[in-house]
């Protein structure tokens, strides 16, 4: 696992540069307050930052002039490295919820998985919509889409089909995700 966070801090150092690796000669250059020190020589820029001990670096190497700011390099990469945490956190990817119904299922019962599903909907998920077939069920296969057509109609407001009804062996699904 440390070697983990090593990987991340030196996937950071690659790609700022500090102090003397800076290779612009003219910096716009930004104080270790946010206050902007304006467009100066890099040498300049380095006297400030080693007069107030700590780091020039450069934030922004595709703009014109590129952007410096005077700042600790240890505090610099502790903020990046933790927005990339919150980032990666908060980018959490969509599961696919699934729920089976029976063709028998009172309505009570639909009431309560379709209140589920809104749900699932409302947290961002994708949900398999699957009505399984018992025994002679599978006579009247049209049973089945009829269900789905309903629990589609209640979903409308909802939900969007993704994936069209299909039969797999003895279940037939549908994949729903939220509007």
């Amino acid at each position: 696992m440390t070697e983990d966070k090593f990987k991340r801090r030196e996937a950071i150092n690659t790609t700022i540069r500090i102090n003397d690796a800076i290779r612009a000669n003219e910096l716009r250059v930004i104080g270790g307050n946010g206050e902007q020190l304006g467009i100066m020589s890099r040498q300049e820029a380095l006297r400030i930052a080693e007069e107030a001990g700590v780091d020039l670096v450069e934030i922004s190497p595709a703009a014109h002039p590129p952007v410096a700011k005077i700042i600790d390099w240890g505090k610099y990469q502790y903020q990046k490295m933790k927005e990339q945490q919150k980032n990666r956190k908060s980018s959490k990817q969509s599961e696919l919820k699934q729920m089976r119904f029976g063709l028998k299922i009172g309505t009570g019962d639909l009431e309560i998985k379709l209140r589920k599903i809104r749900g699932f909907l409302s947290d961002g998920h994708k949900v398999r919509i699957q009505i399984f077939y018992r025994g002679r069920e599978m006579a009247h296969k049209e049973l089945g889409y009829d269900m789905i057509n309903r629990i589609i109609a209640q979903l409308e407001d909802e939900a969007i089909v993704e994936q069209n009804p299909q039969m797999a062996g003895r279940n037939l699904s549908i994949v729903i995700r939220s509007k």
